[in-house]
Parts: structure tokens; sequence; C-alpha cells
């Protein structure tokens, strides 16, 4: 992996991809010397099989018969070519390159200690506002005294309130919820 700025960068957790190469041909006519069945696919058919499967990105199974092989795979590339005095044989390269499904987990699917440590909310460090409810006899000064230490700040509360207390700081009622400020 590339980082802008950073330059390369390796995660040393799981396995890394395989690339798969190798070189082959369709034949035109069967040849029980290396032909396993007689009905053979055409080769332009089957060449265009393949191009197919590299156009579509998606992945497709690969399997060797009679060994273990048997692996998704993307077809990244193939390159053909046809061999004078071969008439319908179609060769090609093939590179392959496996493939695995990514699935992404919501914080409820995660069950590990660290996984879950990870996925924490993390605490709003904002200082929350306090609401002081005005009560009957009350002022502006009155409660800047009480709230934020000096009468003289009264106008501070005001500027925090004003679409609440309207044009008028004097005229302030018993259960008006006023913000005080930070």
């Amino acid at each position: 992996m590339n980082i802008m700025n950073l330059g390369e960068v390796d995660f040393p957790t799981g396995e890394k991809l395989k690339e798969i190469s190798f070189s082959s041909f369709f034949p035109k006519h069967y040849d029980p010397g290396y032909c396993r069945y007689p009905d053979l696919p055409d080769p332009q058919e089957a060449m265009n099989q393949l191009t197919a499967w590299t156009m579509s990105r998606k992945p497709v199974r690969f399997l060797i018969t009679d060994t273990i092989i048997n692996v998704p795979v993307l077809v990244t590339a193939h390159v053909t070519t046809f061999k004078g005095g071969e008439p319908g044989d179609v060769y090609f390269d093939l590179t392959l390159r496996t493939w695995r499904e990514v699935k992404v987990r919501t914080a409820a699917e995660v069950t590990t200690p660290a996984a879950s440590f990870a996925m924490e909310v993390r605490p709003d460090l904002k200082p929350v506002p306090k609401v002081y409810e005005v009560r009957p006899g009350d002022s502006l000064w009155k409660i800047a005294k009480l709230e934020l230490g000096s009468g003289a700040r009264w106008r501070e509360i005001y500027e925090a309130n004003k679409e609440t207390i309207g044009p008028d700081p004097n005229l302030i009622y018993p259960g008006m919820k006023l913000v005080m400020p930070v």
C-alpha cells in the first residue's frame, strides 16, 4: 500500500493475494494425446469467455482437476496468440489473482475486547452550558451574581438568551429557561 507523502507502508496482518499465471491453448480439433473429452468448445468462443470474465471484474472459480486447487479468482489479464501451421488453435497467456470477499462488521457484531475498545465512543469534551430557571423576584443582575459570581455579567446572560427574553432585558418571567454563558 502506498500513502501519499508517507511512501510505502506494510500491514503485517492477513494473507497476501496470490497471482497465478500460465500459458496454454484451446485446440480446434480433438486429439486424445492431450484432450480429456471429445466435446471441445470452439476456441474463439472460449477466448470470448475469458475476455468477458476479465471485463466483468467479478470473481470466478479456478479449479484444476485431480489437484487441491479450487479457489475464487479474478481474471486480471490474458493475451491471445495465433500460430501459423495450426489453424484454428488459440494460444493464450492467462493471469489470475486470488480473490477474497471483504465483509464490514457493525459495532454490534464486534465481540473481542480489543475490537470493542476501538469502537468506544469518544466522550464529548465540550462544556455543556447550565440552564437556569427564572424564579419570582429574579433579575438578570441577580442571576449573574448567583450563577456567574458578578452581577456586572448580566449582559452576557442577556446576549446568550436574547431570543427567549426579547428586546427588553428587564422583562423576564418565572419559568423562563435561560442558558448560562460558559
